[in-house]
């Protein structure tokens, strides 16, 4: 279970910026998690609780926002959405295309407040 040690690299994050904000409390984190990148939003969410009872980030929720896989022709430029997992452009035909959307996982926001 991989989503333990993403809980586990995002709560040290959250403690890091709420060291800078004294007796600030954790309420949210945003997220952005790819539909391709493996990562279980439940799973995470859990994990998150658990690790964060007895710290300042206690009871912050999740926010998880799935962002869509997305593929980018190197031929024309053309970006899209694969139809039945073929990632061939739909403008050209080509098959030369790269992901540029879908494996991400990042913090977008912390949501702070201040006592």
């Amino acid at each position: 279970m991989h989503e333990l040690g993403i809980a586990g690299s995002i709560l040290e994050s959250a403690q890091t910026e709420l060291r800078n904000h004294s007796g600030a409390r954790l309420n949210a984190i945003g997220l952005r998690i790819g539909a391709w990148s493996g990562v279980d939003p439940d799973s995470l969410k859990f994990c998150f609780e658990v690790l964060a009872r007895d710290t300042r980030a206690a009871g912050a929720k999740l926010a998880v926002e799935t962002c869509p896989i997305a593929w980018c022709c190197r031929r024309c430029h053309e970006e899209f959405a694969p139809v039945d997992g073929n990632p061939c452009c739909p403008e050209c035909g080509s098959g030369d295309c790269h992901l540029v959307s879908g494996q991400q996982l990042e913090i977008a926001y912390l949501e702070l407040e201040e006592s």
